[in-house]
């Protein structure tokens, strides 16, 4: 109890979903936090890439310049940040800070490298990789989208294979073989550490 007499709120978890570009997270994180909102939030990353179609800021992305970016840095505002496919991304601290102790979970889409560093910024951090079927099946994805040049599309499939390596330093790995399977798989891990506290 606090001084005041009030139950004292039990910190947020924070629960990061990594993987390489066409594996289904942005579609997946959608879906989790329809499941377990208003007890679990979406993080909102930074980036100075430019908006794609349809995108609005504040809901996909927040978008900066490379200048404000840089200024967050150097202030330490961002509990991660790294460049990825030429671009900036990040999350900002406060954000995270916030939700956790209001008792919120926060839902974390981010790349491995930022991935690696919330877990040293917080070791409790739950980190889930989602991995395609097969490289041959991510491939098949990334086309089939049809919204990035030939040259970005080869770039996204190099660092997939970087990316992969990284399966090993996450807690778990879910198989996004079809869509409603890895959805249901991700619930039940989120609601494990949430129900376990662990």
């Amino acid at each position: 109890m606090t001084a005041a007499g009030a139950a004292t709120v039990p910190p947020g978890r924070l629960f990061v979903i990594s993987g390489p570009s066409g594996v289904g997270k942005t579609v997946l994180c959608a879906r989790l936090i329809e499941r377990f909102a208003p007890n679990m939030v979406f993080s909102i990353s930074v980036t100075t890439r430019p908006p794609r179609g349809g995108e609005i800021p504040g809901r996909e992305y927040w978008f900066w310049s490379i200048e404000a970016f840089e200024r967050a840095i150097a202030a330490g505002e961002l509990a991660e940040w790294a460049q990825v496919h030429g671009h900036y991304y990040g999350t900002p601290k406060a954000f995270l800070m916030e939700h956790r102790a209001a008792g919120r979970h926060v839902l974390l889409n981010i790349d491995v490298q930022g991935g690696m560093k919330i877990r040293a910024a917080f070791p409790d951090a739950v980190l889930i990789f989602l991995a395609p079927p097969s490289f041959v099946v991510l491939e098949e994805r990334l086309r089939r989208r049809n919204i990035d040049a030939e040259e970005t599309v080869r770039r996204r499939l190099a660092n997939a294979r970087v990316e992969m390596s990284f399966q090993k330093e996450y807690t778990h790995t879910v198989i996004n073989d079809t869509l409603e399977e890895a959805a249901r798989e991700l619930e039940d891990l989120i609601r494990m550490h949430i129900q376990s506290g662990s």
